[in-house]
This record gives structure tokens, sequence and C-alpha cells, in this order.
């Protein structure tokens, strides 16, 4: 947030959009003139939980977290351990340039090689996240001006990094060449404030739609958007562009799963496109047949992320002559976080038992269809069908809205090891996969397919990564690494 009035509570409103991106905890920083020190200071405030937990005292943002320009992140770990207090970010340090604070969704995928050409030469670090590493090569780049430091620091990085900034005089946002992570740009109207027109950046436009902003584009692949005074009042900011290797492969799985669908992402609303895929679902894989109105299916989704998917397979089911429902079968407590993100098996588990609920009367001597956005490790999508069983369902089919999970993420998802992905444990045979899910007929979207999807609802040229699901890196990953390696 640059430039806007009560900057730290609309970063907090922001957050609490983006809760969904992750819920292990959350921070802020501010950058404000302190008029007894005569020099800018940057504030902040952080810790482990949720938004509303971390920020339960909002009064904090009347007294702490002063000032005009901000940073929020929530995390979700990817690198370093989530139980880690000196992994949450905004990072917040103080070198010869002034203050700097970052905020980064990603992973650096030569973090390893990097981190140890630093101990190397004993640099010291706080914390064990990628992360921080940016902070070290901007600190130690012998370039004369801040901002050639920032791009000769991500211009050594690779993997995925999108991130904001926060210098004394500019918010600055950065977006990998490959675009890997969604970044989008926004600006809010205040006309009744001096301060004229503030600008914000967040990974996805739900977050503006909560603080009044208006979503202008997104950040380019590979562009460095510098966000200062001179650029509030000329109209126009300084964008330079980092050299590419690789071409353009944004994430499909944020398509698929990850992002909220009432956010544009890659330049599309994530609704259209998870319509899509439902759509091309129902033609890889549609609802069993029958031509007896008692046994005729009803499709329910596992809420919320299937939602609007399941909405376009059962809309071109019917289309194609294949008869089906939507009923609501399976209630969502919303006071329960997203169980993919949670860290380690256990919580993800006990998150299953208290986030979801059968409707019996709905499910119960009927053939039963559940559409689920993917399945990783399977084990959400086994306790799931048993809930169904048990409220009595005849039969239950699994369709997936996506291709079968095959490898993980080094990209900034924290997808398990693959010996851990159902699809390894049965190299590939969806019937064994079908029997210890305990489903009547498990059927995936294909590779080909949900590109198709993906492509016919955004127009856009830019590429797409799906090495998740086809075991393809567009950029060169180190495999073997532990997210908590560096612990000590």
């Amino acid at each position: 947030m640059f430039n806007a009035e009560n900057a730290a509570h609309k970063i907090y409103l922001g957050l609490h959009a983006l809760q969904h991106r992750g819920q292990e905890s959350a921070g802020i920083v501010t950058s404000v003139f302190d008029e007894a020190k005569g020099k800018k200071i940057m504030p902040e405030f952080k810790g482990p939980g949720l938004v509303l937990d971390v920020f339960k005292d909002i009064s904090i943002f009347d007294s702490k977290l002063l000032g005009s320009t901000g940073i929020g992140h929530n995390r979700y770990s990817t690198s370093g351990a989530s139980d880690n207090l000196a992994n949450i970010q905004p990072f917040r340090v103080h070198y010869r340039d002034g203050n700097l604070a970052l905020a980064h969704n990603g992973n650096i995928s030569n973090a390893r090689e990097i981190r140890n050409s630093f101990i190397e030469r004993g640099t010291l670090f706080s914390s064990t996240a990628d992360s921080e590493l940016i902070l070290h090569l901007i600190a130690q780049s012998t370039r004369r001006k801040q901002v050639d430091k920032i791009i000769d620091a991500v211009g050594q990085l690779e993997g995925a990094f999108s991130l904001v900034l926060l210098t004394d005089d500019a918010l600055i946002a950065v977006r990998d060449p490959n675009g890997f992570r969604p970044l989008a740009l926004g600006k809010i109207d205040q006309p009744d404030s001096p301060l004229g027109t503030a600008w914000c950046v967040a990974s996805e436009t739900c977050a503006f739609d909560l603080v009044g902003a208006d979503y202008v584009r997104d950040v380019n692949p590979g562009e460095v958007l510098i966000i200062d005074q001179k650029g509030c009042r000329s109209g126009s900011f300084s964008s330079i562009a980092l050299a590419s290797n690789h071409g353009v492969s944004q994430c499909v799985f944020e398509y698929v799963y990850f992002s909220r669908p009432d956010s544009k992402i890659f330049g599309e609303m994530v609704d259209k496109v998870r319509r899509k895929i439902g759509k091309q679902l129902a033609h890889d894989a549609p609802v069993p047949s029958s031509d007896d109105e008692d046994t005729r299916p009803i499709v329910i989704s596992v809420p919320d992320s299937s939602n609007t998917a399941t909405l376009g397979y059962v809309s071109e089911c019917n289309k194609l002559g294949n008869p089906a429902k939507y009923e609501i079968g399976l209630i969502r407590n919303h006071y329960v976080g997203r169980t993919f993100i949670a860290p380690g098996q256990a919580a993800r588990e006990q998150r299953v038992r208290s986030k979801f609920n059968t409707v019996e009367g709905v499910l119960k001597d009927r053939v039963v269809v559940m559409v689920d956005d993917s399945i990783v490790r399977g084990t959400t999508a086994r306790q799931l069908v048993q809930m169904v069983r048990k409220a009595g369902a005849r039969e239950v089919h699994f369709r997936v809205a996506s291709p079968p999970v095959v490898a993980p993420c080094f990209y900034g998802m924290d997808f398990p090891t693959r010996e851990e992905l159902l699809a390894n444990k049965f190299d590939g045979d969806v019937d064994a996969m079908a029997e210890w899910l305990g489903v009547d007929s498990l059927a995936y979207l294909s590779v080909d397919g949900m590109m198709e999807a993906v492509r016919a609802a955004n127009e856009s040229t830019r590429g797409y990564c799906n090495a998740c699901f086809s075991n393809i890196y567009p950029v060169p990953v180190e495999t073997g690494v532990a997210k908590d390696e560096n612990e000590w």
C-alpha cells in the first residue's frame, strides 16, 4: 500500500481477503517519519496465527502502525519451518541505504546454492526461510543505487518470487520472469485526502475489493515496478524488465485450487476458468449414465474450491445428455481453515473431521458423484467418501477437476514428496486408487483437457506451468531439499 489514508488498516483488510493463501502467521510493516528521531522508521507487528488472532487489538493501527505506506504478509510455509517465529514475514532490516522490508510469495529454487555461498563468506542468518536470502543479496550488492541493488539481487534468483519491498521512499513490486505466482496493481481514489490517489499491489484482486481499490493491471512477469511520489505526481511509474531465460509459466494450480473464484489472476477471472474446467471434465469423465430416474445421480461439490467447477460440470453433463442434478451434500465449517495448506498430516486430518459434515437427507439412498478440484495425498478425499457412505449413499463416484498430481511443486506450493502422492503410490492405476478411496468409480480430467479449458477461458498467449501434473519443470529445480533443512 502506498500513499494511502490509514494504510495499515487497509493492509489488514487486504490480508483478511487473502487469508486463504496462508494461515500460519501474519504481519504488517509500515513506513513513517519519526519527528523525535528526525528520520524514517519502519514499525512492525506480526505473530503466529490467523489475521484476526494476530491483530485482535486493532488500536495498534492508531498507536504503532502509522504512516501512509506499508506491506503485509500471510504465511504459507514452503521454505523454513512452520513453527519458527523467526520466519514470520514481512522481514525488516536496516542497512547502509536505510530501512528495507520484504514480503515474498514463492520458492527460490537455487536457494541452497545461494545460502551456501553466503555461509562460506560468514554471513549471519536470522531465519531459515529462502526469503531472507533476497535481503542479503540486496545488502551485499556492489551497485550504487538502491533500486539497482534490488535488480541485481533478484537477477540472481531462480524459481518463483512475487515480492513487495518497502524502502524509505518507495513501494517496489517484483514478479519473477516466469510469472509463477500472481501479482496485481490497483489504485484507490481518495478525493477528500491531501494524499491524492493511493496505490496497492496484492497477490489477488479480491484484496482490492475489500479496500475499495480498482484493478489496474497485472504486474508483468519479469517486471520491477517502482511506486513512488514522483510516479504518483506524473501518473507513470518506472518499470524495469528482468532478463528472461525460460519463458512465462504461470501456475495452473492457482486456477485449479489456490486462488479465490472472485479474483482476477493472470488476466482472467478464476470463476470463469473453473467453469470451463468443469465443463471439460464433463467431456473427459461424465456422470454414470442411467435411464432410471430413481438411480439418476446427484452431483455434490467438495466445498468451497470445487464449487464453481462443479456448476460447470453439471451444466455440461446435462447438455451432453448425461442427466445430473446439483445438490448440496457437504456443508463446510467456515471457521476451519484450508486443509491443503495446514502444516503436517495430523493437522490436515483433524481439520477434515472438523471442517465438513454431510446432509443425510440429500445423500441417503442416492447415487452420488463427488467433484473435487484435485487429489494430492488422498487422505481428505478418502475421509469424505467414508462420511458420504455413512450418510447412506447407495453409490459414490469421484470426479476430479484436474489430472493426477504426480510430482512435487518447487515454485511455491507445499506439495509432499513423490512417494506421498496418491497417484504415485498406485503407479497411476486409477482402479487401484478408486478401491483405496472406497468409491465405485474414479475419473480425472486429462492434462490436455485441463490446458484446453484454461486457454479457452483465458485467451492470453502466455504459458503455464503444470509440472505437478506433467512432471515437466520449466525452470531447473534442486530435488531433495527439505523445507526445514536449515533449522538449527
